[in-house]
Parts: structure tokens; sequence; C-alpha cells
């Protein structure tokens, strides 16, 4: 379940407040782990989802960021020239201990009960904070750079996908059986731009891991997708993630034979037992017997209850054929 460890537990909520600093919280081994493991504990998932964040990476690759509580991600040094690409550089795994340590104790700590995921962010959604300084309603900074500086934001993700490659590599290394691409912003383009300006960035990650790694499965999920799902399943990836706007039926036949994840809508969780029920057997029955990871359409929901999730999970479990 995306976003499986977080606010809507109070396990996690307890946490936190002795911890408030999210990035502490995100890179520290023991507390990675602890997270990770929190919903593992309570609702038996069939995978276990490391605990970390898409821009993690990046001061591994010269780009220092914080995070405010209210506003979000801030990158002091947004990169938009061919001045700022000086700042970059080879990805540092000496910079990212904690992940790798993470992974390892987690695979050690679920054994075979369960599989162990890791997760990295798309070149493109990468781009908008480095090139936005932070989170964007419009987008209109990168995208303006599409036309305005070409060639400097072809360098920016060029870069990034070399160090994304390397960082999918590291994390299979180190434990994940499986590794999500979030292309979180990729829905912000039209099809013929996120052609042209997210999927060769895309496919250079996959391609990059097949050489190292060809046989660890590999996720593509982007949010508003609805328009890209024939273009997604062209980039190499074993699985297309989708979200809740798109009905499971019609997701799975526009893919071809790719396996498909997904896709309950986060805000039936809100919904009353029965809800909650009918829409995951639901999805279920349009993906069909083969090649579905059940999941919801986007992440769990701030304020979610804990029994709906546990719900979620158990009606999954007795879902037969």
């Amino acid at each position: 379940m995306m976003r499986q460890a977080g606010r809507y537990m109070k396990e996690y909520r307890d946490l936190a407040v002795k911890v408030p600093s999210f990035r502490e919280r995100s890179e520290n081994t023991d507390l990675i782990v602890e997270i990770t493991l929190q919903p593992f504990r309570a609702f038996k998932p069939d995978g276990v989802i490391l605990f970390s964040d898409i821009l993690t990476p990046l001061p591994a690759i010269g780009i220092p960021f914080e995070i405010d509580d209210y506003k979000g991600p801030i990158l002091d040094q947004p990169i938009r020239n061919a001045e700022g690409l000086k700042m970059m550089h080879d990805l540092d795994l000496d910079m990212l201990p904690f992940v790798g340590e993470a992974l390892t104790t987690l695979r050690k700590e679920v054994g075979d009960e369960a599989a162990v995921l890791g997760f990295v962010g798309a070149p493109w959604t990468l781009a908008t904070y480095i090139v936005e300084g932070g989170s964007s309603s419009t987008y209109k900074t990168i995208k303006s750079m599409t036309m305005t500086e070409p060639e400097v934001l072809r360098s920016i993700l060029s870069k990034v996908a070399d160090a994304v490659g390397d960082y999918v590599g590291y994390q299979i290394d180190a434990g994940a059986q499986c590794v999500q691409i979030f292309d979180s912003w990729g829905g912000q383009l039209p099809p013929h731009m996120w052609e042209q300006w997210s999927k060769p960035y895309i496919q250079q990650v996959v391609d990059k891991v097949r050489a190292t790694h060809p046989g660890t499965p590999l996720t593509l999920y982007a949010n508003g997708s609805g328009g890209l799902l024939e273009r997604m399943a062209t980039t190499g990836v074993d699985c297309i993630g989708l979200d809740w706007t798109i009905d499971m039926e019609d997701g799975r036949r526009r893919v071809g034979d790719k396996a498909v994840q997904g896709n309950v809508d986060p805000a039936v969780l809100f919904a009353p037992p029965e809800a909650i029920e009918h829409a995951v057997k639901d999805v279920v029955n349009k993906a069909g017997p083969t090649g579905h990871i059940l999941n919801l359409g986007h992440g769990v929901l701030v304020g979610t209850p804990e029994e709906s999730v546990k719900l979620f999970f158990d009606t999954a479990k007795k879902c037969t054929y």
C-alpha cells in the first residue's frame, strides 16, 4: 500500500513527537527500520515499503534540500541555467548508507513473510523540484525551460537519470526485491511532452538497471496518468501502477501484457466497511487472477482510520477467483 507507513498510524505520530524532523526519521537506519515495520506488524501486508522520500538522494548528487513542515521541500539553489549544472556530480553512495543498511536489516527482519520494496523518483519528477526550488502547483518554470533552456533541462534530466539508475541498483544490492519508479508529476505534462521530457529518461534508468540487475521487477507509477498508460507500458518496466481515476478493466486492457498495480481510491478508506470491501473486490475481479498487485491508486491519506487499512488487507487476503 503506497505511503503504507506514515501519519495515519498513531504509532508513527507518537514517534514523530519524539523525533520531529522528517529528515532525521527518514535518514536514520534504526528509525527507518522501525517506521517501515510499523504497518507490517499491524497488518501483515505482502510487502514492506522502505520508509524514505524520493528526494533523499539529491544531496548525494550535489543538491541540498530541507523539508519545512508547512511548505514541504525547499531547495535554496534551484538549477535553471548552465552555470547551475556545475553543482551536480555523480551519485555519492557514501552519503546514503542509511538506505542500504535499512534495506539489509529489513530483509533479515521479514524473511520470507513479505517482499522488501524500494522506490525512487523518476527523473522528470525530481527535476521539477530541482528547477522549481520546491513543490509547485503549475510547474511553469520547468515547463518554460523545455522551450527557453532545453539543453540545460536535458542535461539535468540525463544526470538525474544516471544517478537514479545507480540508486536503484544500490537498493537492489542492499535487499530490495522490487523497486517502484514514481513519476509523481509526470501527469502534469501533456502526452506529447511526457514522450519527450519524461519517457526517455525513465528508459535511461530502466536500461541501466537491466544491464546490472536484469531479474529485478520494476514498477512505474504516475499520478494523473490516464492519458499516458500506453506510453508508460513501452518504457521497459514490468508493472504499471494505475491511479484511482482509471477503471481497472480499462487500464488492464490499455497496458497490454504488463502487470498492473492498484487502484482503489484512497478516499474509500473513510467509507463504511461494506464500501471498502466492495471497492477491494471490484478492483480484484476486474484485474483478474494473474499479474495484479492490489494497492491503492495513491498514498494513504492523513486521517485514514487504521481499522479501515486493516480491513483493506483482510479483505484482500480473503479474495478468491
